[in-house]
């Protein structure tokens, strides 16, 4: 899982530029706007600018699973590259650096109601959920750990009641209900060992994901405030309060190897800036139950990324759970014609 979104709104953000998401809005994120019908001689462009907007969509889709499938490598990049047992450190050093160079390059600060906005989400997708991520992934194997994050369609489609004021459709809930069943065929790996308090901590930061895409949703972005702003903001929010925790805490390693800086670079840029910039874009321009799907790919890759660098194996059953998932994914992304979550 490894965690912002998104507005009018984008990858993962919410939606139209500067603007609240209503529950209208929230259902047409991702349709083409009603316009008066007018007869077909006179718009005879009507059916290709749908299927267009359908592409689109798709375009926007593929772009932010790009976030979840980078977020996939950080449990692999931890264990392999960074110093051990310090889960604070990394994730202050994940998100500060990279949230200070964005605000170098969009030279734009919040404003107004945007500064405890942008703290609430900076502190939901990096400040309390890098630290709980980490955890988790110092204390399970990357397959079991990345997983568990396949409940957050469920959490998004519950949070989305009270927020969004929208109701999932069946589809969605029964995507949801498939995807949790493929994160348990895929948990039962016979050489794996189960930590309760690192099962915790990932539910946990799964939890404050979703809550981070539904307010994404909600409060869009502000107008004329690029998408590379809005992520430099949440991360250095985010930055700022990892820093001295984790100072405190664990302290800063006895010297870095070429491996932990390269290990810290990557997560740093690929794995946050860039990834977080795609899947805000996401939840700004798709329906925040489309976006909490496309975040199954985490797991896919976390899973692809054990048997392939780290030797591990799949047994019948992981590989049914597999399947399921990405058939969660795919059905995650079917809508009607008037969708509702």
């Amino acid at each position: 899982m490894e965690q912002s979104r998104e507005p009018r709104m984008e990858p993962g953000a919410g939606p139209g530029v500067g603007q609240s998401v209503e529950p209208s809005a929230e259902r047409n994120a991702s349709a083409p706007t009603t316009r008066p019908q007018a007869s077909p001689a006179a718009h005879p462009t009507a059916r290709p600018s749908a299927r267009t907007s359908a592409k689109a969509a798709a375009g926007f889709a593929a772009l932010a699973a790009i976030g979840p499938a980078t977020w996939g490598t950080t449990y692999v990049t931890t264990t392999e590259l960074l110093p051990p047992d310090r889960p604070l450190l990394a994730a202050a050093l994940r998100a500060l650096p990279a949230g200070l160079i964005l605000l170098a390059l969009t030279r734009r600060l919040p404003s107004g109601d945007w500064w405890w906005k942008a703290a609430v989400l900076g502190i939901l997708n990096f400040g309390a959920f890098f630290p709980l991520l980490f955890f988790g992934a110092y204390h399970l194997p990357g397959g079991v750990a990345s997983t568990i994050s396949a409940v957050m369609p469920l959490l998004v489609a519950g949070f989305g009641i009270g927020v969004l004021k929208v109701r999932p459709t069946r589809r969605t809930l029964l995507a949801g209900l498939v995807g949790v069943a493929g994160v348990a065929l895929l948990v039962l790996r016979g050489s794996a060992t189960v930590d309760l308090a690192g099962i915790v901590a990932m539910l946990t930061a799964t939890t404050l994901m979703a809550l981070a895409v539904v307010l994404s949703k909600r409060w869009g972005r502000p107008e004329g405030v690029s998408l590379l702003a809005l992520t430099g903001w949440q991360l250095t929010v985010g930055g700022l309060v990892l820093a001295p925790i984790a100072l405190t805490a664990e302290g800063l390693p006895d010297h870095f190897t070429g491996a932990n800086v390269v290990g810290y670079t990557y997560l740093g840029i690929i794995g946050t800036a860039l990834a977080y910039a795609l899947w805000f874009r996401g939840i700004e321009r798709l329906p925040a139950s489309s976006v909490s799907f496309l975040g199954l790919a985490n797991p896919v890759v976390a899973t692809l990324a054990g048997l392939v660098i780290l030797g591990q194996t799949l047994t019948v059953w992981q590989v049914a759970g597999l399947v399921l998932v990405l058939g969660s994914v795919v059905l995650g992304q079917s809508r009607s014609k008037a969708p509702r979550a």
